[in-house]
């Protein structure tokens, strides 16, 4: 508690955690800001995307039909069964009659189809002539289309006119909402109209193309024509509003925003090219944009948590970094006798350290020999983290390094035989070595007691003499310290010389290589001068496996190419034989080899080559070990086909249960498989011949043939429906596959099977 009081009492502390709350909390607000702005505009112009492409889809799609149906009025103009001469001959008007019961067949959102020409009294539709009184008095009844109004449009009518929805009693008890499309014959010259077709809709059949606009929401489409008349509505969820219908009508493609009883509505409009008419779908903006609703209130609360988490952050963050101060202000309250606190009163945790350090420093000053003699030992030891702050400390302390080498000698000293040993001769020189200059050799050194009795270290800073080796010029040096101490001393030196390195980073290593040259005084004798460059190094210790043999082991045992494998080794072991080396070194370099070896079946997943482990390390000559590598490395080989020949299985099997699901795909081939599987089409193609016995398109033709003989024969399905369902566009072609392999069209084996379906045996005979 005292602890946090005082932290609330230092003015440094406020500083620190309103600067760290800055610091965090202003990016992360802003941060926060162009996240949220940015996302909730990136998803609602995806959602109004979406909405539009939908309502676009079901407009394509009415395009569409409207154009199917005016394709079928052109058809009807030159079709030679339907010519006025045909229809009203006794002998011919049943052809008519069936070609009209064909055409209305031809379109699934056709209710009845009807053709009447210019001053004919009657009417005629796919079950036979109608008296026009008597289509529209007893057979339809339609509540705003009167049979004086109805005989003027179909007589007067020059171009296509699709009238509203109406109610329409039928038959005298049942009653519908149906649309109906007038056409001109012929339809694209209405200067010499002499008739008109009639196309009866269900409103039901016509505006479920719109249902997948609302599918989600509660709202309503509507569709209105070239003029801005309502041709047709939807509505979902029951939800009734005081639109005004002919604002709708003239609104411009896009997303528009409406309120209707102060609730806003989101109004998506498109248009279409073809015939004019415009697509409106109103949808309540709550539920239009509803998914960004949530994603606003997502990126509140995460912007919330986080922002609270940086503030708490900061406050963790200002309490760390004031802790090491705290510290030391109570490690300065603690030596209160070295400063004047009144004079200081009132100042902040930094002044009151400076004061403190400030003394100390003088301190420092009087102990300024220790000190580097100290640093100069961790140099020795440790190295310089930097040659930066190196330079810093040495101008500190006073030293100078102004060579471009630098290098340590060790030294060694022993009485000499004949005279006793003097503790002012060792104090002379240690004096004498702390700091040495020869300017006319540019050499500058600087020496360290160590703390080893009768030994010190020698920091010797050189200028580079290009005119000779390095190693001549540091012999010449040491030669010139070695008689400079003799001259002054009767000691007996032995002298251990490491190499010489350009930064003070590697100093460490020169040390511990003075000291390694040292020990061999005792081989070279006491009064020696021995240069760690010098010392011989055994030929075996410049030898190993090369790196690119164990690299090429590696990767044909990867690959499963067990010659490869085999050869590498023996290439390796013959270099092994035909090196000189200590046994220890050999079982050494043996050992990595069988590391390597187990290593890589480890990567690939090959554990159970662990059991030949006991028995490969026990080997008693290089060819009983080469023989057992051999035949662990055959082993890999042989388990890494396995495991491709397991995966291919696997791969293939996939890929044919993959055409199974998908085989009624119209998109379905060999290149959207090997993108799909990431294989070559090639081989693909290869395997599935050999997984099938039949290539691609002989597998997917068996499979849509089967399941066009299983619906044949099993639903009352129309044909066209069914040869569209397993994925053909083009009938009329697998017609002539099914008849060719099967002997009879699908018409003949569903009529064979006992399924009399009318309209399938219809679009059979078409086809043909």
């Amino acid at each position: 508690m005292r602890l946090k009081w005082d932290l609330l009492k230092s003015k440094l502390f406020i500083r620190y955690l309103l600067s760290y709350l800055l610091i965090s909390l202003i990016p992360l607000i802003v941060l926060t800001s162009v996240i949220y702005n940015n996302s909730v505009t990136a998803l609602r112009e995806e959602i109004e995307l979406a909405n539009i492409n939908q309502l676009k889809q079901s407009r394509n799609i009415m395009d569409t039909r409207m154009s199917e149906l005016y394709d079928i009025a052109s058809r009807i103009t030159y079709d030679e069964q339907l010519t006025p001469y045909m229809v009203h001959d006794p002998y011919y008007s049943m052809e008519a009659t069936n070609a009209l019961r064909k055409y209305k067949a031809s379109n699934s959102i056709i209710s009845e189809l009807f053709l009447y020409y210019h001053g004919d009294s009657g009417v005629y539709s796919s079950r036979g002539v109608t008296d026009i009184h008597t289509l529209l008095g007893q057979v339809y009844q339609f509540n705003n289309w009167s049979i004086e109004q109805f005989k003027q449009d179909i007589n007067e009518i020059k171009q296509p006119v699709i009238r509203p929805v109406d109610k329409v009693v039928i038959n005298g008890y049942d009653t519908s909402s149906m649309l109906v499309y007038l056409v001109p014959i012929p339809p694209n010259d209405t200067a010499s109209a002499h008739g008109t077709v009639m196309f009866f809709m269900e409103e039901s059949v016509f505006s479920s193309l719109m249902d997948p606009i609302l599918k989600q929401f509660q709202g309503r489409v509507y569709i209105f024509d070239h003029e801005g008349m309502l041709i047709a509505s939807r509505s979902h969820g029951n939800r009734e509003n005081d639109m005004n219908l002919q604002e709708l009508a003239k609104l411009g493609e896009g997303t528009h925003n409406i309120k209707v009883n102060q609730e806003s509505h989101s109004v998506v409009v498109v248009k279409s090219e073809t015939n004019g008419w415009t697509y409106v779908a109103s949808l309540p903006s709550d539920q239009f944009f509803d998914r960004v609703q949530h994603i606003k209130s997502y990126i509140w609360l995460a912007a919330t948590i986080v922002i609270l988490g940086g503030a708490l952050l900061a406050v963790y963050v200002a309490k760390r970094q004031y802790h090491p101060i705290h510290d030391l202000l109570q490690f300065v309250k603690k030596k209160n006798e070295l400063v004047d606190a009144e004079h200081i009163k009132g100042q902040t945790e930094f002044d009151w350290i400076k004061n403190t350090l400030s003394i100390y420093s003088d301190r420092v000053d009087i102990q300024e020999p220790y000190v580097r003699n100290q640093y100069l030992m961790t140099l020795l030891r440790r190295g310089a983290p930097n040659d930066e702050e190196a330079d810093q400390l040495f101008k500190m302390l006073g030293l100078t390094l102004n060579g471009t080498h630098i290098f340590v000698a060790m030294i060694a000293w022993e009485e000499a035989p004949d005279q006793p040993y003097s503790v002012q001769d060792r104090e002379y020189m240690i004096q004498m070595l702390t700091e040495v200059e020869m300017p006319e050799r540019q050499i500058h050194l600087y020496g360290v007691e160590l703390a080893k009795r009768d030994q010190m270290a020698l920091i010797i800073n050189m200028v580079r003499d290009e005119s000779i080796s390095i190693q001549a010029q540091m012999e010449r040096v040491i030669n010139d310290v070695y008689m400079m101490i003799r001259e002054n001393s009767s000691l007996i030196l032995s002298i251990g010389v490491g190499s010489s390195y350009t930064t003070l980073e590697q100093l460490n290593q020169s040390y511990i290589e003075a000291a390694t040259a040292l020990e061999y005084r005792m081989i070279h004798g006491k009064g020696s001068v021995t240069f760690f460059d010098t010392i011989s190094v055994r030929p075996e210790q410049n030898f190993w496996i090369p790196k690119d043999g164990l690299l090429k082991l590696t990767q044909s045992l990867k690959q499963g190419n067990a010659k490869v494998a085999m050869d590498t080794l023996h290439s390796m072991f013959d270099e092994l034989k035909e090196q000189q080396l200590s046994i220890a070194l050999l079982r050494s370099m043996s050992f990595d080899i069988i590391n390597t070896v187990m290593r890589t079946a480890s990567d690939l997943g090959i554990q159970d080559a662990a059991q030949y482990l006991p028995d490969i390390s026990q080997y008693e000559s290089l060819e009983e070990l080469e023989l057992k590598l051999g035949e662990l490395s055959v082993y890999i080989c042989n388990q890494m086909e396995k495991i491709e020949e397991t995966e291919q299985r696997t791969l293939l099997d996939e890929v044919i249960y993959y055409i199974d699901q998908h085989y009624a795909e119209y998109s379905l081939s060999l290149e959207q498989l090997a993108e799909e599987f990431r294989v070559s089409v090639s081989y693909l193609s290869r395997s599935i011949k050999e997984k099938t016995g039949e290539t691609f398109s002989q597998y997917v033709w068996h499979l849509r043939m089967n399941e066009v003989i299983r619906l044949i024969t099993t639903t009352d399905q129309p044909l066209k429906e069914i040869i569209t369902q397993v994925g053909y566009h083009d009938a009329p072609n697998f017609i002539r596959k099914f008849k060719k392999e099967m002997g009879v069209t699908p018409g003949q084996y569903r009529k064979n099977a006992g399924m009399n379906v009318e309209d399938g045996e219809e679009s059979d005979n078409a086809d043909e």
